[in-house]
């Protein structure tokens, strides 16, 4: 913007309807914010589930359900129908009573479906809660690491990205990929493949596929010792641990596959762009590779330019990238702080600076771009 040009927007009168709409956006956001944080309550203290299978229930049938205070019970079950979260049914003899439909049954009871919501208000409600750290990182630098955000952090984002990846993982993403030497990676992974899941988190992903594909070996890799612990308890729970491996180690040096030979297909899920040096990261990852090896890497979809991302779903990963991803980079070595909008331009660079030379979209989703690296 111009000099000029900057003058003119500070010179102008203000227009009361821009304000007007600006305050209402805002007013609306308010509200928006402080419902984030009442749908974790809902989900912890089980009034979601409570009224699930309820029929129309008043708010002391809700609290006798679910062993809470009526009148706290009350004032949730109002804020949630004003927001359209549950539904009023209207009072009986002066008693306002609730039920859910059966979309937002879905939407905050099933944790299966791709509609599921929760883990996403746990994600917005613990970002926000470091918001005094990420400002102090805004002053001194240094970042924040993942691992000094609250712990629902972790928990929603396994809860928000585990249906997506059940949805989409082992039926699209997974047969679209091919190796080096043009074999379906769903053939090698079939009759017996290893594979590594860079930055695991809480092993959703390793689990999905260890599930789905038995003769092959999974071997899941995070820096962070509770997520770890988390996804040993999670193949554990899901009768994987024949064939699934979880230790901790940076993306920089996780270890050679098992058996020898190299991986067959490393991983990537929606983690790469919260690394301080991915270029190192594939760099490492390429050398462990089997010869005719491949990386499926699953980043959140944007476009390249920043005018083609300012819509709803640009706005809430730059939001999350803020507070989270690009401090999380600043905080390790290199700090390259590729932000969760990176695009697949900024993505394809940094893949070929890493040695691969073959890079190239082969599925997505509104909220995922997902990427087939080969040497």
């Amino acid at each position: 913007m111009t000099t000029a040009t900057q003058h003119t927007v500070a010179e102008r009168a203000i227009d009361p309807d821009v304000l007007n709409a600006l305050v209402g956006q805002a007013v609306g956001d308010f509200g928006a914010v402080l419902n984030a944080a009442l749908v974790v309550v809902g989900d912890r203290l089980g009034l979601y589930r409570a009224m699930a299978d309820a029929g129309s229930v008043t708010s002391a049938e809700l609290a006798e359900r679910t062993g809470t205070t009526e009148r706290n019970v009350r004032e949730w079950l109002s804020a949630q129908a004003a927001t359209g979260f549950v539904t009023y049914d209207g009072d009986s003899d002066g008693i306002a009573r609730f039920s859910l439909t059966p979309e937002q049954r879905e939407a905050f009871t099933n944790e299966g479906s791709p509609a599921f919501l929760v883990g996403g208000f746990q994600v917005v409600t613990a970002a926000a809660k470091a918001d005094e750290k990420v400002a102090a990182a805004f002053r001194a630098g240094g970042g924040l690491g993942w691992h000094e955000h609250h712990h629902d952090l972790f928990e929603g984002t396994e809860r928000f990205f585990r249906p997506g990846y059940a949805a989409s993982l082992v039926d699209q993403w997974l047969p679209a990929l091919h190796n080096g030497a043009g074999t379906a990676v769903v053939e090698v992974l079939q009759r017996g493949g290893q594979i590594a899941d860079v930055g695991c988190g809480h092993g959703a992903s390793t689990v999905l596929m260890a599930k789905a594909f038995p003769n092959s070996t999974f071997s899941g890799f995070d820096y962070h010792d509770a997520s770890i612990d988390a996804a040993c308890a999670a193949a554990a729970s899901n009768d994987v641990t024949p064939n699934t491996r979880f230790a901790v180690a940076p993306a920089a040096t996780f270890p050679p596959a098992p058996s020898g030979g190299g991986y067959d297909l490393v991983c990537y899920f929606d983690c790469l762009h919260d690394m301080g040096d991915p270029v190192g990261a594939l760099r490492h990852t390429r050398e462990m590779l089997a010869d005719d090896g491949v990386v499926m890497l699953v980043e959140p979809a944007a476009a390249d330019a920043l005018a083609d991302n300012l819509n709803p779903v640009g706005r809430l990963f730059y939001a999350v990238s803020t507070l989270v991803c690009t401090p999380a980079s600043q905080s390790q070595e290199i700090g390259l702080a590729l932000g969760a909008q990176a695009g697949v331009g900024r993505l394809t660079a940094v893949a070929n600076e890493a040695g691969f030379s073959r890079v190239q979209q082969v599925a997505g989703t509104p909220f995922n771009v997902v990427l087939e690296l080969r040497r």
